[in-house]
């Protein structure tokens, strides 16, 4: 069975990250039901102006730095850490993502619980095998992201170390590939095959994954709070479907009459799919079908071309 979910209706929530794909729907949702605080550096006026749109409170401050997040008010009940840098740039990048995290959690020390969301980059690349919660961790992403895979490993260093001397009950939610309406991995691929760019595979195929659906990652936030421990859970967060590149894109092919081109790249992102045990007895399984998942996406971003 899984953990008994946090009551969120009615409550003080800090969201970082909020302008990001993947954090911006969970904004949406949450402030309809609670007290919704959104950090980011807002650089771009139209961004913060979106934000409060939904009807957050918008607080504007860099993790990186830790005198800005004076702003962040008192008595919250929760936070969700969304936030990520991947400027390239390895002393800004760990600053920001890793001392970033240990700066928000002192900061927010009284909390109920942090939820930290990470990502399934931090694995070492081993083949098929899904990957458990103990499995190698490395440098996963650096043909793409130079320091996202470093600096996500950082970052749940700093969060365990915090969560222990501070005693904040946390969880640690490794993401994989999570998508919904508004983008997602899949949809850059749907991109590619419009403009007939060939798509990179690692050799060793097929190459899966566990797609993780907004609609299932927004009704699932309250178990990741209702996990949270002071030790620090540590979790995949993906969905219970594991599904190959070549899958996704075929199907895509399927609603659209467009034909997926790969190529093989010893230096693409290999199989990343995960065990997923731990999750399910933290927070169920997953609902939304991955073909549901896409399909809804396209004909919400490129409908003139879903057959």
């Amino acid at each position: 069975m899984p953990v008994e979910p946090a009551e969120i209706d009615g409550s003080k929530i800090l969201i970082t990250g909020p302008t990001g794909q993947v954090a911006l729907p969970v904004v949406e949702h949450l402030a309809t039901i609670a007290d919704v605080y959104a950090l980011a550096r807002f650089r771009k006026a139209e961004e913060r102006a979106q934000i409060e749109a939904l009807g957050a409170t918008v607080l504007q401050a860099d993790l990186a730095d830790r005198d800005s997040l004076s702003v962040v008010p008192e008595g919250l009940d929760y936070v969700l850490n969304f936030a990520v840098v991947k400027s390239g740039d390895f002393d800004y990048d760990l600053a920001a993502n890793a001392e970033g995290v240990g700066n928000l959690m002192v900061r927010c020390a009284d909390v109920k619980a942090f939820v930290h969301f990470s990502s399934t980059a931090v694995y070492e690349y081993v083949g098929h095998e899904p990957r458990r919660e103990n499995a190698p961790l490395g440098d996963n992403h650096r043909a793409m992201f130079p320091t996202y895979s470093i600096s996500k490993i950082a970052a749940e260093t700093v969060c365990r170390f915090v969560a222990h001397h501070h005693r904040i009950p946390t969880t640690i939610a490794r993401l994989s590939v999570p998508y919904g309406d508004n983008g997602g991995w899949m949809y850059y691929h749907f991109l590619m095959m419009q403009q007939g760019i060939a798509i990179d595979l690692h050799p060793d195929k097929p190459n899966y994954y566990n797609p993780l659906h907004v609609d299932d990652y927004i009704e699932k936030i309250p178990y990741l709070l209702g996990a949270a421990t002071i030790g620090a859970t540590t979790t995949n967060f993906g969905g219970s479907q594991r599904v190959s590149i070549e899958e996704w894109c075929s199907y895509i092919g399927k609603l659209t009459g467009l034909e997926p081109t790969f190529q093989d790249n010893p230096k693409a992102f290999g199989s990343l799919c995960i065990d997923v045990e731990t999750m399910h007895a933290l927070v169920g399984e997953t609902s939304v079908d991955w073909r549901d998942g896409i399909r809804r996406q396209l004909q919400a971003l490129a409908p003139e071309l879903v057959q």
